[in-house]
């Protein structure tokens, strides 16, 4: 049989045969599920848990989350079996979910909510005692990391190492007090300015004598991603900024258990390109010019209207085409395209951007055509349910007792953390295939290669 064969053919990479061999003891999802959120008065926040609460009361519906909606089929095709994912793994519950998290706004999260401007009131005044009753701790915060905030609900301790002892109280005080069994923190603050790797980043040992003598090179979210690791929280990083993707917290997420994914949620433009490269070099059609623009009003425009946010948003957005075209394995078709990328701040459009895209490709002799798109989006619709699947799926990791960098998340991501000596994976239907073979092997189930052979061949 070809599944045979293919076990028995040594060019199969040798790890993918001892992964879909891989057992996973996976504990159950009981009790409450602690839900930490650094940013937790923003626009995407408060979208997504106004979302959980209207799912809880029975007044909305959480389109877009894989997780709540999503089947997968099991087996062969002419089994016709496709449950859906949450009849097949214990996934954590809805209702069992408990909110707590910081911000440099000090707004509860009702208020938050009216003012982001992406929910309708009613939706929103429906569930308003239940928003009311999340109020924001005080957050760390460094202005030179985001100088366009405002926020004044900013915690007085300027000692790095003091502040993450205090995030991490916080984090255990709310565990205890809610009678909370299981911890995901979701980066949902703003972009922070663009960083590299240093000396400080490369171990547990270097990163921790950095918080206690204020390194210049540790940001808010890293030392956000410090305490929830030390707490054994899964943490997912939904911004672009350097954060748990250093040696030394990478190191730590395997010493404590704790799975980690990241980064910069996938919504709009990104989504699109992720969508439309991998069809375009299928047909092997070549590209002489990606020109990307895009306008948005919310509090993240703001912040990336300063060059230096930018630049750490530029990077994410730019690496997306290089890894999926390949130009070093067709550099005839992709060897010298032009890729630019802009984002334009402008406050009228609120949370409702708009993106342009012009294509420039090239097919058969040569001849030239072109593919125009305009995304007219809701960036915080699109990115709630992407927090809802980290969360839910990130659980489960937890609770499966895997740790490290989680790569199978990449599908939510427009930068994948990655093992050392790979290169991340942006097309969006393997990441897709990825992440759904992932869950069948968790569940003790074949993964499905699609080949289909074995319907034609015995």
């Amino acid at each position: 049989m070809v599944e045979r064969r293919l076990e028995e053919d040594h060019s199969f990479p040798k790890d993918s045969i001892l992964f879909m061999k891989k057992k996973f003891k996976l504990k159950k999802a009981t009790g409450k599920l602690g839900v930490l959120i650094p940013g937790i008065a923003g626009a995407v926040s408060t979208t997504f848990i106004a979302g959980i609460l209207a799912k809880k009361n029975n007044i909305g519906e959480l389109h877009g989350s894989l997780a709540e909606l999503g089947t997968i089929r099991l087996g062969k095709r002419t089994s016709k079996k496709s449950p859906l994912i949450k009849d097949v793994l214990p996934l954590a519950k809805i209702e069992d979910i408990e909110f707590y998290g910081w911000d440099v706004y000090g707004d509860n999260c009702y208020e938050s909510c009216k003012k982001a401007g992406v929910l309708k009131d009613d939706q929103i005044n429906s569930i308003k005692s239940e928003l009311e009753q999340i109020v924001p701790q005080k957050a760390v915060f460094n202005k030179k990391f985001a100088a366009n905030l405002k926020g004044k609900n900013i915690k007085k301790e300027k000692n790095l190492y003091k502040l993450a002892q205090e995030l991490i109280k916080e984090i255990n005080d709310f565990k205890k007090q809610k009678k909370i069994d299981r911890l995901v923190m979701v980066w949902c603050g703003s972009t922070e300015i663009f960083l590299k790797v240093s000396k400080v980043h490369k171990t547990i040992s270097s990163f921790e004598k950095g918080l206690k003598n204020n390194d210049k090179n540790i940001s808010p979210s890293m030392i956000y991603a410090y305490a929830a690791i030390k707490c054994g929280a899964a943490y997912a990083n939904g911004a672009p900024n350097l954060s748990a993707d250093i040696p030394a917290l990478i190191e730590l997420s395997r010493k404590n258990n704790v799975p980690i994914c990241g980064k910069d949620f996938k919504t709009g433009q990104t989504l699109m390109k992720t969508i439309l490269a991998p069809g375009i070099k299928s047909r092997l059609l070549g590209l002489n010019g990606w020109f990307s623009t895009n306008i948005l009003g919310n509090r993240d425009g703001e912040v990336l209207d300063n060059p230096k946010n930018f630049k750490t948003k530029e990077e994410s957005k730019l690496s997306v085409l290089d890894h999926i075209f390949q130009p070093d394995l067709y550099p005839d078709l992709y060897g010298d395209f032009y890729h630019k990328v802009r984002i334009n701040y402008y406050p009228p459009r609120g949370d409702e951007k708009e993106a342009w895209d012009n294509i420039d490709i090239f097919g058969w002799l040569g001849y030239p055509m072109q593919i125009k798109v305009n995304f007219l989006c809701r960036d915080s619709i699109l990115a709630a349910p992407i927090v809802l699947d980290l969360v839910i799926f990130m659980d489960l990791a937890q609770r499966a007792g895997m740790y490290g960098i989680q790569e199978w998340m990449s599908f939510y991501f427009k930068s994948p953390m990655h093992g050392e000596g790979l290169y991340p994976e942006h097309d969006l239907f393997i990441q897709s295939m990825k992440l759904k073979n992932t869950l069948r092997v968790i569940a003790g189930e074949k993964p499905i290669d699609h080949t289909g052979l074995d319907y034609y061949y015995d």
